[in-house]
């Protein structure tokens, strides 16, 4: 087994430390940001590190990275409008959804660039991904900066759309289903298979291991 300390890792080549570093957490959900601006540009982006932060209130957060003087169109839509979307990558949509990590000019849409068909439900202000199997509105409640320059993003949910039949009794998501994509490193794509569900555990339920 390769052991690597601090010095060792900072020693190593800078496109092969990225790489690794992204991919020692392991896989990740594969989700598309939505974002429209106040003169009505629509855009949208690739992330890997959406988070659960609580059920109640329902909250989940993402991570922007360190920017310069201009923030990205989705940071700065985000900020403008206080709302955006969170979309569930499918499989199929891997590909044009990798490619929204471009840094395209500002005012350009990558829902153009990439074909991305988008729509827009229930008056809410942010696009949406159309064959997202899982769909978020999310309102901005609150920017954290992180000690390495980057910025976590927390919101609430307001809209949440899933398809028929995605769910159990108890309210749990079958991903492997809806065919979601995850995401290891930067550029990895995986498709999900479930292999089991076990019980809530509690101290008095819990068996003897070999």
């Amino acid at each position: 087994m390769m052991k690597l300390n601090t010095k060792d890792i900072d020693k190593l080549e800078h496109k092969f430390r990225l790489n690794l570093i992204n991919s020692i957490s392991g896989i990740k959900p594969a989700n598309l940001i939505g974002t429209r601006s106040k003169n009505g540009m629509d855009n949208l982006a690739i992330f890997s590190s959406v988070v659960h932060l609580g059920s109640n209130p329902a909250q989940l957060g993402f991570i922007v990275r360190p920017f310069a003087e201009n923030p990205r169109d989705t940071y700065s839509n985000i900020l403008e409008t206080q709302h955006y979307t969170i979309n569930g990558v499918p499989l199929e949509l891997t590909k044009k959804a990798h490619y929204t990590s471009a840094k395209l000019d500002q005012g350009v849409s990558e829902f153009e660039v990439m074909n991305i068909e988008k729509e827009f439900m229930d008056d809410f202000y942010a696009p949406f991904v159309k064959s997202s199997p899982i769909k978020i509105g999310m309102k901005h409640l609150d920017s954290i900066p992180l000690p390495n320059g980057c910025t976590m993003v927390i919101g609430s949910v307001e809209l949440l759309m899933v398809p028929e039949g995605s769910m159990n009794d108890l309210g749990q998501l079958d991903l492997s289903h809806i065919n979601s994509a995850g995401i290891s490193g930067l550029n990895s794509y995986y498709s999900l298979n479930k292999l089991t569900t076990y019980p809530y555990v509690r101290t008095s339920e819990i068996p003897e291991f070999e």
